[in-house]
């Protein structure tokens, strides 16, 4: 493989693990300013809308590992994420951007790897000449690339893998969340909460058996629609080094 392939390569990937790293939960954070009439029946008795969702938050920011999947469309297009991840920096999952393909991250004992789908090869490849595609493809499909955690650009990427920075949007207090029917969500009961933005709506249903941790959050209207679900929460994250056949290492490609 050719030196300017193996330059084109790396840029490739960098810039598809920046895009991963738009993704954020900027969505997540419904405010306001009104209160709302506390239950004085049902899940959370004597507490307001507000103080329900301020607790799941403070919960779900507790937690020390959970799952996401995220389906939001903003400007720039669609972004479906499956990601299972925790407070260590361990990180497992897929993110689909539009319909250019699918990103795999995974992340685990301080390393991390990416590996994609055709697709999304052919997109990051577009502009070089077909000699070039068809090296990339043939370098890199179905098979992991060793991510450089200690390249800036890679790191900011990453960040997406740790817990706490990704609930890092979440805050509390100043809400307008109003109670609303009781529900279930992935077979576990919960509270449905409501509160409007502007032209946003959110519904964000709350666990109200065990921890009050968020369990789903819809998002109507607005810049970012979409849903959110959260679970498995404190499961291990199912994040396994790959076999080192099946990792490429781009630095020691041979060159022309």
């Amino acid at each position: 493989m050719s030196a300017t392939t193996r330059r084109a390569l790396k840029v490739s990937l960098v810039a598809a693990l920046c895009t991963s790293a738009a993704l954020g939960l900027s969505a997540c954070g419904p405010t306001g300013t009104a209160g709302a009439a506390s239950g004085k029946e049902g899940p959370f008795p004597g507490l307001t809308g507000p103080q329900i969702a301020d607790r799941a938050i403070k919960a779900t920011k507790s937690a020390t590992s959970l799952t996401l999947d995220a389906d939001i469309t903003d400007k720039e297009g669609r972004t479906k994420t499956f990601m299972a991840l925790d407070t260590k920096g361990e990180c497992a999952g897929t993110i689909t951007e539009n319909t250019t393909g699918t990103l795999e991250i995974l992340r685990t004992g301080g390393l991390a790897y990416l590996r994609f789908d055709e697709a999304f090869l052919r997109d990051q490849s577009e502009g070089s000449s077909p000699e070039e595609t068809a090296a990339v493809l043939k370098t890199l499909q179905g098979r992991w690339v060793k991510a450089d955690t200690n390249d800036p650009d890679v790191k900011d990427g990453l960040a997406m893998c740790d817990l706490d920075t990704l609930l890092s949007g979440f805050e509390t207090g100043g809400n307008a969340a109003r109670r609303g029917a009781e529900t279930t969500v992935g077979g576990k009961k919960a509270l449905t909460l409501t509160e409007k933005d502007g032209a946003t709506t959110y519904k964000i249903y709350v666990a109200t058996e065990g921890e009050p941790y968020l369990l789903k959050i819809d998002i109507a209207g607005g810049k970012e629609p979409g849903t959110m679900s959260f679970r498995d929460y404190g499961k291990p994250v199912p994040a396994k080094k790959p076999a080192a056949k099946d990792v490429v290492d781009l630095d020691a490609l041979g060159g022309e």
